[in-house]
C-alpha cells in the first residue's frame, strides 16, 4: 500500500502547532505504526484551506484518479479543506470513486472502519441539508426582489441592456436600437436567420430568444412568473405583442416546412377542404382541392368535388397584385374593414332581436305553465348566445388594431418585396394573408384583420 501524505499551513497558523515539520513527524509516526512503509509527501505551504485550489492538493488528486497511491492521510481534516463541502467533495468525488481510502488522524476518521464509512454519510446530509437551506433562502429572497422590480441577477443579461448595480435594473445600452429594429423587421415578413445575417449574429436561435424575451417590453419573467420590471422598456408592449403573434402564426402554418407562397392558405370554395400544390410537368405548379386527390380521409370534404386546378404561379401573383392595390391606395383597407363591420354588425343586432323576442315568447308559455323545464333551458341557451353576440361588440377594437397593422406591413409591401428571399415572402403573406378561397374562376382573398378571435 502506497500512502499519501498530505500536509498544509497558511501564514497565520505557522506558530500554532500545525507547523509543516509537526505534520510530517506525525504522519510518519502513524504510519510506521500502520506498518505503511512506502509513502509520499503532498505539501502546501502558504496555503488557505478555504478552497482546494492548491497546487499540491491539485496533484495528489491526480495521482488518486491515475492510481499512483491508496490512501491519503492527513493530520488533520482542516488540514485536507476548512470547507465541509470541499472535503466531502473530495472525499465522495476523488477518493471513493478512484478506490482510496482517507485517514484524518487526529478526527480518528477512517474510510477503511464501517465507523467512517457511516460518519461520510452523516456528513453527507448535513452538507445537503446546509445547500437545500442556502437554496431556499436565496430563492425567496431573490423572488421579493423581482416582485418589487429588480433585476434577479445572474450573468446572462438580455442583449440590448447592461446591469445598473447601484440601481440593481437593466440599463438599455447601445445594442437597444438593434433589438428594436429585430422586432420591425420580423413583423416585416424577414425570418429570424435573415436578421442573424443582418446584424452578423452567429445563430438563428439568438434573434428568436431575443424578440421572445419579455425583458424587452418591461417585463421580468422569474420561475414562470412574470412580473413587472423598474427597468426602461426597448419595445412596447403593442410592438411585442404583435412580434408573438406573428411567431405563432407562423408555427402554426409550420412557415419552415413550407417551401411555397400560398401553402395552408388555400381553401376549396366547392367542397370546404383544403387545397395543395401540385406538380405539373415541367410548367410548374397547379393548385387542386385535397378532396379530388389524396389518401388521407380526414382531408377529405367531397369525393365528387368539381372544382377546377389553377396556375400556382397565377394565384400568387393575384394576391401580391391585391397587396400592392392596398399599398398604393390604403383607404381601400379601411373601406373593405368597414364593410366587413357593418354587413358584420347589422347580422348581430338582427340575431340578438330575433333571440329577445324568442325569449319573451318562451317566457310567456312558462308563465302559462307551458313547456316549463324545455323552456328554461331554451332560455338558458339563447343567453348564452346573446352573450357571445355581445363579445362580439368587444371585438371591434381589437379589430381596428389589427386593421392597422395591417396597414404598417402592407404599406411597405412596396420597399421590401423583392429583396425577400422566397421563405421571408411566404412569412410575409403569412402575416398578411388568413386564407385564399378558390371557387371555380373566382379568387377570393381574406386577410389577417378579417380573421375571427
Amino acid at each position: 500500500m502506497k500512502a499519501g501524505l498530505y500536509c498544509r499551513v497558511s501564514t497565520d497558523l505557522q506558530n500554532e502547532g500545525y507547523s509543516i515539520e509537526a505534520q510530517k513527524e506525525l504522519l510518519r509516526s502513524f504510519c510506521a505504526a500502520k506498518e505503511i512503509s512506502e509513502y509520499e509527501y503532498y505539501i502546501d505551504g502558504g496555503f488557505t484551506g478555504s478552497n482546494i485550489e492548491r497546487p499540491m492538493l491539485e496533484a495528489l488528486i491526480a495521482d488518486c484518479k491515475s492510481n499512483e497511491i491508496d490512501i491519503v492521510i492527513v493530520y488533520k481534516l482542516d488540514r485536507l479543506s476548512r470547507s465541509q463541502k470541499d472535503t466531502l467533495y473530495l472525499i465522495e468525488e476523488v477518493f471513493i470513486p478512484n478506490g482510496v481510502d482517507f485517514i484524518s488522524i487526529s478526527e480518528n476518521f477512517d474510510t477503511t472502519t464501517p465507523y467512517g464509512k457511516a460518519m461520510i454519510g452523516i456528513l453527507s446530509v448535513f452538507a445537503q441539508l446546509e445547500r437545500e437551506t442556502i437554496k431556499e433562502r436565496t430563492r425567496m429572497g431573490m423572488k421579493e426582489r423581482v416582485k418589487n422590480g429588480y433585476w434577479p441577477g445572474g450573468g446572462n443579461l438580455p442583449f440590448g441592456y447592461s446591469y445598473d448595480s447601484q440601481q440593481g435594473i437593466l440599463v438599455p445600452n447601445q445594442n437597444a436600437p438593434v433589438v428594436k429594429r429585430m422586432y420591425e423587421m420580423y413583423i416585416d415578413g424577414m425570418s429570424a436567420d435573415s436578421i442573424a445575417r443582418h446584424f452578423s449574429l452567429k445563430y438563428e436561435r439568438l434573434v428568436t430568444q431575443i424578440i421572445k424575451s419579455k425583458a424587452n417590453c418591461g417585463l421580468i419573467e422569474y420561475n414562470g412568473e412574470v412580473y413587472e420590471g423598474r427597468h426602461e422598456p426597448i419595445v412596447t408592449r403593442e410592438l411585442y405583442g404583435e412580434a408573438q403573434s406573428t411567431m405563432e402564426k407562423r408555427k402554426k402554418n409550420n412557415i419552415r416546412s413550407g417551401k411555397n407562397m400560398l401553402t395552408g392558405l388555400l381553401y376549396c370554395g366547392v367542397c370546404g377542404a383544403k387545397m395543395r400544390y401540385q406538380k405539373w410537368g415541367k410548367k410548374g405548379h397547379k393548385i387542386c382541392c385535397y378532396s379530388q386527390q389524396s389518401s388521407k380521409e380526414y382531408l377529405i370534404k367531397d369525393k365528387d368535388c368539381t372544382n377546377q386546378k389553377y396556375w400556382a404561379h397565377e394565384i400568387e401573383q393575384a394576391v401580391v397584385d391585391e397587396l400592392k392595390q392596398f399599398a398604393l391606395n390604403p383607404s381601400l383597407i379601411a373601406k373593405r374593414a368597414n364593410e366587413a363591420d357593418d354587413a358584420s354588425l347589422a347580422k348581430q343586432v338582427k340575431e340578438i332581436s330575433d333571440l329577445r323576442k324568442k325569449i319573451s315568447k318562451l317566457l310567456d308559455l312558462i308563465v302559462d305553465g307551458v313547456a316549463v323545464e324545455e323552456g328554461k333551458q331554451k332560455i338558458k341557451d339563447m343567453e348564452n348566445e346573446i352573450k357571445r353576440l355581445n363579445a362580439a361588440y368587444i371585438s371591434a377594437s381589437e379589430k381596428s388594431l389589427r386593421v392597422e397593422g395591417f396597414t404598417d406591413k402592407v404599406n411597405r409591401i412596396d420597399d421590401v418585396w423583392d429583396r425577400l428571399d422566397a421563405q421571408e415572402k411566404r412569412s410575409l403573406i403569412i402575416a398578411l394573408v388568413d386564407k385564399v378561397v378558390l371557387n371555380r374562376n373566382e379568387c377570393d382573398i381574406f386577410y389577417t384583420f378579417e380573421a375571427q378571435d
